[in-house]
């Protein structure tokens, strides 16, 4: 079985592996203060509220997609300032 919660340092990995090219992402990741959270369809980092609207600080600029062992795939929502706004782990989409 295993463990409810998952670790920033797992997508770190990830992309380390997967898109070795990103350390923007790598230290963006590695600035947050939250570490870990309970296993959810989406973390969010950045409010959303209004997003790609004037004034909203949730403005999108790219997705970028890995893929996990045991979690399926993540989703990293990019913003335009370069902070992650968001992951999104796919296979917790529930119906």
């Amino acid at each position: 079985m295993r463990k409810p919660e998952f670790h920033i340092e797992q997508i770190i990995e990830l992309i380390k592996e997967q898109e070795p090219d990103r350390t923007d992402l790598i230290e963006e990741l590695e600035k947050s203060e939250m570490r870990k959270w309970i296993r959810q369809s989406y973390i969010r980092f950045v409010s959303s509220e209004r997003p790609n609207q004037p004034g909203s600080e949730w403005q999108l600029d790219e997705s970028i997609v890995l893929e996990h062992e045991t979690e399926g795939t993540i989703v990293l929502d990019v913003l335009k300032d370069g902070r992650i706004g968001g992951i999104e782990f796919v296979s917790q989409i529930r119906d």
